[in-house]
């Protein structure tokens, strides 16, 4: 791909407007843009998760590294097709992947027998922050569907496994690290 972007600023968005992949100008805070704006954010807090786990020693640290950047380019494709009404460039089938995985972390975790507060160390509490921006992000793609009806349900599909496989994540990373899961616990009664 050539360099197709020599000058970043264009002035062309300085009226509260911006241009969708196809020409259309919608205005900074449709529906659209703030999906796909959300979008972009989840996939800055995966690249920040990167960041954190690099600076760690822990077994799997390259397969998660590996699987983080799988990650990061199929947000970018999902805000691809965000940005281009009735496109579809994610992997209808992507979701599997990350189904398959979880299977393969939870089968070294404990059961899960209590709520787990989104805590603990940096990298997991990093993860936990991109989980909730993904659960935002899914929660943007329900609405622009019954707005617009043209979301492809592979990429709410995609954005529903992803928020459950960070979740996942974040006990994994924990499990590795040989840290306890900062656990709910009821408050003492009065």
């Amino acid at each position: 791909m050539g360099n197709r972007l020599s000058k970043i600023y264009t002035r062309t968005g300085d009226d509260g407007t911006t241009g969708l992949g196809n020409g259309q100008r919608l205005s900074k805070d449709a529906l659209r843009v703030e999906t796909y704006g959300t979008v972009d954010e989840l996939n800055s807090i995966i690249g920040l998760v990167q960041s954190v786990l690099a600076e760690l020693t822990i077994e799997r640290k390259e397969w998660l590294m590996t699987q983080l950047s799988v990650i990061q380019h199929e947000l970018f494709d999902l805000g691809g097709e965000l940005s281009i009404p009735g496109f579809n460039v994610l992997a209808s089938k992507a979701w599997q992947r990350l189904e398959t995985q979880m299977d393969e972390m939870n089968e070294v975790l404990p059961p899960l027998k209590n709520f787990i507060l989104p805590a603990g160390p940096l990298v997991v509490s990093h993860v936990h922050l991109a989980r909730t921006v993904c659960r935002r992000a899914e929660r943007l793609l329900v609405s622009l569907q019954a707005a617009e009806q043209n979301v492809p349900v592979s990429s709410m599909q995609y954005c529903n496994r992803l928020s459950d496989w960070l979740f996942v994540l974040a006990r994994y990373l924990c499990h590795l690290m040989g840290v306890p899961e900062v656990l709910w616990q009821r408050p003492p009664s009065k």
